[in-house]
């Protein structure tokens, strides 16, 4: 055993440290949690069909706020995306009219997954 003393925001704490060697002394590991199945990957737009809208970093869609066909303005919130315990709005990059949707609620994306095209 060792022991530390850590200062936290100007708080200063004792520590004691256990020292551990060896794979037998390895904490425990819980079951791996399934993961719930991933959205289809989605068609690519095609070439100057609008602005295409992509995941800026790997999360979930909690929100889809709008739907094919909806007019838009730029900087108006079209999902929200859950990423690291943080709730980012995903936010139209100029206006115009919805073309096409490429996630739903629950979907889990990767960074530079299509999200939607505004035309």
């Amino acid at each position: 055993m060792k022991k530390y003393n850590v200062n936290v925001n100007g708080t200063a704490y004792e520590v004691t440290v256990e020292e551990v060697n060896g794979p037998a002394a390895a904490a425990p590991v819980a079951p791996p949690v399934p993961a719930p199945a991933a959205a289809p990957a989605p068609a690519a737009a095609p070439a100057g069909a609008g602005e295409s809208v992509t995941s800026p970093m790997p999360g979930n869609i909690l929100a889809v706020n709008v739907n094919v066909g909806d007019t838009v303005a730029e900087g108006q919130v079209l999902m929200i995306l859950e990423a690291m315990k943080m709730e980012n709005e995903i936010m139209a990059p100029k206006a115009g009219k919805v073309t096409s949707v490429n996630v739903q609620k629950g979907a889990t994306v990767e960074s530079g997954t299509l999200l939607c095209v505004i035309g």
